[in-house]
């Protein structure tokens, strides 16, 4: 049994990460300004701009408030972590939520895997697709990153901080998107379709991660009363698992879902007849054929609140390997076991016959 510690993370207002953009920096000055002003003037005018600006220097009510029951929206960036581009249509829902940056896709993180062990392949196979939306007009589309990145090792005390990282491509820009993008109101998703290795790395390299990101993965099973995660995906590389689940602010998507009947055989016919049309009824050959959530339900739980349509806050239990978390309302463990496939797929076609898409 593993000694970890299971004292609770607090995520507070932080300055880190804000100021590396013009605009950011600018809500920042302003941030700082407000909450200066506050103390200085009298208790009731204070009381007047706190309820007006909160700690965000904005105006608009409810700009720090998640839009669903997640500490994510499409407000918030995303990178996407996955080892194969053909099992799973994850990919290319990230690439149409993207054209509307909602929400803006920052990077492709790719690994490989024991079910996909050419880095190459993988790697290959997600350009393939990005350039497919490339040349069909879609826009905002980042670059594919290859990231080699082993299993992380328990050390013999058990203790993760004690943990050797790999410092590994992803890792690194993961903590260089946080930074730039994430924030405490709206966090960097790092959306995951496999395993959690590069994110434990990251947060293994800067333990303040968790104050400007959250790991939203579809991996393991569960429900309402609790859940395991293992596998699907938890169980590729376990102690990163484990690192994440204990501490990460983490999102759990499990649920059924048969990706199948995003692109039946019936709808082929439908698809834009480009590139990127091209590449999804090429692809649709190899999607898994699987009764729980897919990968692209990651993408969807952390960018379209109405996915995630049961949610229960969880902690995860110390010790289990793969970690089992159990309902706490303080917890920092979010379980989905019920998402909207429906709508989702109704906004993929959609998105898909939108002329402007592909502008």
């Amino acid at each position: 049994m593993s000694r970890l510690h299971e004292t609770p993370q607090n995520f507070p207002c932080s300055r880190r990460g804000e100021t590396a953009e013009n605009s950011q920096a600018s809500a920042w000055s302003s941030q700082r300004l407000g909450c200066l002003v506050g103390v200085r003037i009298h208790l009731a005018s204070a009381s007047f701009l706190l309820g007006a600006f909160g700690c965000s220097g904005r105006l608009q009510a409810g700009y720090d408030v998640p839009h669903g029951a997640l500490p994510v929206d499409e407000r918030s960036a995303l990178v996407m972590v996955n080892d194969g581009p053909h099992d799973n249509w994850q990919g290319e829902y990230a690439l149409l939520l993207a054209v509307r940056e909602e929400p803006r896709l920052v990077g492709i993180v790719v690994n490989d895997s024991s079910g996909y062990p050419s880095l190459d392949d993988n790697v290959s196979g997600f350009r393939q697709m990005t350039q497919a939306a490339r040349d069909s007009g879609m826009k905002h589309v980042p670059e594919v990153m290859a990231s080699v990145a082993p299993a992380l090792v328990e050390p013999a005390s058990g203790l993760i901080e004690d943990t050797e990282a790999n410092r590994s491509e992803g890792a690194l820009f993961i903590l260089d998107a946080a930074t730039r993008y994430g924030t405490p109101a709206h966090p960097l998703v790092i959306a995951t379709g496999g395993a959690l290795t590069d994110a434990a790395d990251a947060y293994l390299l800067d333990p303040t991660l968790p104050e400007r990101a959250v790991v939203v993965a579809t991996l393991g099973t569960g429900d309402s009363t609790g859940a395991l995660a293992g596998v699907p995906n938890g169980d590729t590389d376990v102690w990163a698992t484990v690192i994440v689940a204990q501490r990460m602010r983490f999102v759990q998507v499990n649920g059924t879902y048969d990706e199948t009947l995003d692109v039946p055989e019936a709808r082929v016919p439908e698809l834009p007849r480009n590139p990127f049309g091209t590449w999804i009824a090429n692809n649709r050959k190899t999607i898994l054929k699987l009764p729980f959530a897919p990968d692209q339900a990651s993408v969807l739980a952390a960018a379209r609140p109405w996915f995630a349509s049961s949610v229960t806050r969880m902690r995860a239990v110390v010790g289990n390997q793969p970690p089992a978390m159990i309902p706490d309302p303080a917890g920092q463990v979010w379980h989905v076991d019920a998402t909207d496939g429906n709508r989702a797929r109704n906004e993929f076609w959609n998105t898909l016959k939108d002329p402007t898409t592909f502008d």
